[in-house]
């Protein structure tokens, strides 16, 4: 029987992708990897997840720390999630204005892209005290979409579907630091994102000669 082919990902963004909140440790990167190996996939799964992390942080390091892992696999990609910290307001202003966000994302594909590893891009999840009660969030996200759109990339989008589902919020509650899910968010994260294309995608790494 032929062994099945060794998949490696790097998933790349900020606290939500580290699962922070998540007392069982897994967040939404380690149940989906564990699902995949579950299902017959041979995936390694690497969380590149910082806290607090913005659009122009991730793209500063993500390549550095993405190279050694990818090295000898059948099959290499790289998720990325983040725009939380983007729009968050600090002394006034965003910490990344928005042009610079989808700038950012374009360079970070462009980068991807050029090495030959299969993408998929995550939205943010809604949080309290977004900017103008999270209007600039979902503003983001549509960008980012258009951005993954142009390129054939697929993008899985969280902001409407989970602003109007009150199991989100009850899972930032019972987590109680403002921002962050607790395990039943994570799961949730995670079913959205193998329904949003996950599968397809997974199935889809292959080393391109």
């Amino acid at each position: 029987m032929e062994a099945a082919p060794d998949l490696r990902i790097c998933v790349a963004g900020d606290s939500f992708v580290q699962g922070v909140g998540d007392l069982s440790g897994g967040g939404w990167v380690g149940r989906l990897a564990a699902e995949s190996r579950r299902r017959g996939r041979q995936l390694t799964a690497y969380n590149l997840g910082v806290r607090l992390e913005t659009s122009a942080d991730v793209a500063e390091r993500w390549y550095g720390e993405a190279v050694p892992r990818m090295r000898h696999a059948d099959g290499t990609g790289m998720v990325f999630a983040f725009g939380v910290n983007d729009v968050k307001v600090e002394h006034g202003r965003r910490r990344v204005k928005h042009a610079d966000s989808v700038a950012n994302l374009d360079a970070i594909l462009d980068t991807a892209t050029g090495a030959r590893w299969t993408c998929l891009v995550v939205g943010a999840p809604p949080v309290p005290g977004e900017a103008n009660d999270g209007e600039e969030a979902l503003v983001l996200e549509e960008a980012y979409a258009k951005t993954c759109a142009a390129r054939g990339i697929t993008f899985v989008p969280l902001q409407r579907v989970l602003r109007e589902d009150p199991q989100w919020w009850a899972s930032i509650e019972a987590y109680g630091d403002g921002a962050h899910c607790d395990s039943v968010g994570y799961a949730k994260l995670a079913g959205l994102i193998a329904e949003g294309g996950w599968w397809d995608w997974l199935d889809s790494l292959a080393r391109r000669d």
